[in-house]
């Protein structure tokens, strides 16, 4: 083991935004000054994390202890920060990120004039200050009370909005992973002490368990693993992940890029690498030739899988997105199950990969939503010519995701495909059905993140194009999702009249015709002089009449408008036209934002195709918070300092009209977004691509060969 150096900027390290946090809240009646503490704290940790790195690559360790804190039945448990070649792996990637985030934060909740702004940026920072100590965390008990810490400053922002949406899911996400996977944590720490009689993170792990019972090492595998795991969104574990993202768009990148999922990752990586070993976990065997580290290679396989496909069936951007982080986050699950040289560097390279490109992902989509109100993919028609740049990074990190080459994705998945043949060839063919899920999912990425590119790049508003598995009916159909202001929809232009004429006069001409009938049968008796009304009519018997007599056959048995498609019904699965299956998501449209009256029917009445109780449904939900918040919305764009008035009092999807055309340099201009957001969203796509094409420069890479070198025996180091 590397001798530590005694050192104090781990401490330091988690200390600044801790500090950050109190001088936050105190500049609470100066926005600019809040919001510079935030950035100023943000340089400092990325800083002292930076400051130890070039050390650390040459194999240094840094520590600082409180000194022991626990005593115990072996070793005495201290409370200790140590910031080895691992742990720096999961600092210098949040604090770097953090810094772009604080900027994106500023413009996103400036943008939407969002309420609690203060208590925002503070939460952020003590979430950030947990994260540092999840990283630099030196034994089981430390990083158990950071990832306790973690849950309890994030909740404040998964229930931002404050709505029962999202007082919910925060109440759910601290179920999950406060008293589900911290309760795991913990029960898997007290394990390991009284089979280990140490907790102590050691590279190539904890000798004393190689040697203990096997069933107890298992369980206490199991526990730690599974109770991290569910952080990282393992099924059945990952329903909290969804739910949150009732919480604004920096939040979901904090969530699922920077924080909150990568630290259930790390927590994983470190049981892996630093608890058992890689050795001991692929010796750990179960029946039919499994072991366990091939039951958690299945456990991601399964995830990646499922969740791809459940993401393909979502029409809300941010919902797919968050299905995409449960398949992507398993790839670093089922890379640390294969035992090997490349199945682990390729894992542990996913973690940035992972967090640059998902957190352009988010930031795309928080900055659709700021700029058009649009959260929808069904409503982005020909969206792309009004957001260029942000689109176009969005094409850029679903190509990675997909493992396009030259992007971050691509070098990662490789590793780990070359892991699992390996693995394959070498120790067991099990591992083939791993490789083939890494395949699969590959090509699932590509189905669910095309028709995102596609609808906002190759389609027309006037001419929708409808997903099989997004808009239903198999197939497709051609429709125009455009606002008409005369309240019909522009494809209907030419046949608004006679439409109108066959709704309202069927009823009365019909009426009329069996009313002059009856009048002349009772006043024109027929030739024999005989009045036919007063005689009996068996087969007129039955028929409806009025309350004079008049027979008036019920022309009305369905209300059905046979010039509108059949309502379909919402299996909870499909999106149905402008009602998708996540329309419980409280800023899905309708739901949150509460349009004027005069709008209300033409946007999702007559446009939509939406029967008119779904409007009394989702106004049950609209609270007076988000009203609020979209009224200030729209007058931040109607007073924008480009005088673009091309979106204003609009709710989602194309306004009347269709999308404004932005040029590239018009949208370099600023004319497409502020550069608070759209700075952040270029600065992260760009450092995706950097590391898909030169990984090691970037130092990701070179740390990772540390990390797995001095964590595998020697018989399977680096090929």
């Amino acid at each position: 083991m590397i001798e530590a150096t005694p050192d104090i900027r781990p401490l330091l390290a988690v200390l600044v935004s801790f500090v950050a946090a109190f001088f936050i809240v105190a500049s609470h009646r100066s926005p600019n000054v809040r919001e510079g503490w935030t950035l100023v704290a943000s340089l400092a940790k990325f800083g002292i994390v930076a400051s130890m790195l070039p050390a650390v690559l040459d194999g240094a360790v840094f520590e600082w202890s409180l000194g022991a804190f626990l005593p115990g039945i072996g070793a005495p448990i201290e409370f200790v920060l140590r910031a080895d070649a691992l742990g720096m792996l999961f600092a210098f990637l949040a604090s770097g990120l953090w810094i772009i985030t604080s900027f994106y934060s500023i413009g996103y909740m400036r943008g939407l004039d969002e309420a609690n702004q203060t208590r925002y940026f503070a939460a952020f920072a003590v979430s950030l200050a947990a994260t540092m100590g999840i990283a630099f965390a030196g034994n089981l008990v430390t990083i158990f009370v950071f990832y306790e810490l973690l849950s309890i400053a994030t909740y404040p922002l998964v229930a931002h909005d404050e709505t029962a949406e999202a007082r919910s899911a925060g109440r759910k996400y601290l179920a999950y992973t406060m008293f589900g996977g911290g309760v795991l944590v913990l029960a898997g720490t007290a394990l390991v002490y009284l089979i280990a009689g140490t907790v102590e993170f050691t590279a190539g792990g904890i000798a004393e368990l190689a040697s203990a019972d096997p069933g107890l090492a298992m369980l206490a595998f199991f526990l730690l693993a599974i109770g991290f795991g569910v952080k990282a969104g393992i099924m059945p574990l990952h329903q909290w992940l969804p739910e949150a993202m009732v919480a604004p768009t920096p939040v979901s990148g904090l969530l699922h890029a920077v924080a909150v999922v990568k630290s259930g990752a790390f927590g994983v990586s470190r049981v892996v690498l630093d608890v058992f070993g890689p050795e001991l976990v692929f010796d750990l065997s179960l029946p039919f030739g499994f072991t366990a580290g091939l039951v958690l290679s299945t456990i991601g396989a399964i995830t990646l899988t499922a969740a791809s496909l459940i993401a393909l069936r979502k029409d809300h951007l941010k919902r797919r997105l968050a299905y995409s982080t449960i398949s992507q986050l398993s790839y670093i699950i089922l890379g640390l199950g294969l035992f090997g040289w490349y199945g682990l560097v390729g894992a542990l390279l996913h973690i940035p990969a992972h967090a640059f490109m998902k957190l352009t992902l988010f930031f795309c989509a928080g900055n659709i939503h700021v700029s058009t109100h649009t959260d929808y993919i069904s409503q982005m028609a020909g969206i792309g010519k009004r957001m260029p740049l942000t689109m176009g990074a969005f094409a850029v990190a679903s190509l990675g995701m997909a493992g396009m080459p030259l992007l971050a994705g691509f070098v990662s998945k490789y590793y780990m495909l070359i892991g699992g043949v390996q693995m394959g060839m070498t120790l067991t063919p099990v591992a083939y059905y791993l490789v083939g899920a890494l395949l699969l999912s590959g090509v699932l990425n590509v189905a669910y993140f095309w028709p995102v590119i596609y609808t906002a790049f190759f389609e027309a508003e006037d001419a929708h194009d409808a997903k099989p598995l997004v808009d239903f009916p198999l197939g497709g159909e051609s429709r125009s999702i455009v606002a008409a202001t005369d309240g019909g929809r522009p494809d209907d232009d030419d046949t608004d009249d006679s439409d109108d004429d066959d709704e309202e006069e069927p009823a009365d001409t019909v009426d009329d015709i069996v009313a002059d009938a009856g009048d002349a049968d009772d006043s024109s008796p027929d030739a024999d002089g005989v009045d036919e009304s007063e005689v009996p009519d068996a087969d007129l018997d039955d028929l409806p009449t009025d309350e004079e007599g008049v027979v008036r056959p019920d022309f009305a048995a369905s209300e059905r408008d046979f010039s509108e498609p059949a309502e379909r019904v919402d299996t909870g699965d499909y999106a149905v036209d402008q009602r998708p299956s996540d329309a419980d998501v409280p800023f899905g449209p309708g739901r949150a934002d509460a349009p004027d009256e005069s709008t209300a029917d033409a946007a999702e009445g007559h446009d939509d195709g939406e029967p008119a109780a779904v409007d009394a449904h989702d106004e049950e939900f609209a609270t007076d918070t988000h009203d609020d918040r979209n009224d200030a919305h729209d007058a931040h764009d109607a007073h924008d300092e480009h005088g673009d008035d091309h979106d204003d009092h609009h709710h989602g999807g194309p306004p009347a009209g269709g999308w404004e055309h932005v040029a590239g340099l018009d949208a370099l201009r600023g004319r497409e977004s502020t550069w608070f957001t759209l700075g952040p969203i270029l600065t992260v796509m760009a450092l995706a691509v950097l590391l898909g094409v030169i990984p090691h420069q970037m130092g990701f890479l070179e740390l990772i060969e540390l990390i797995v070198d001095t964590r595998l025996p020697e018989e399977v180091v680096r090929p």
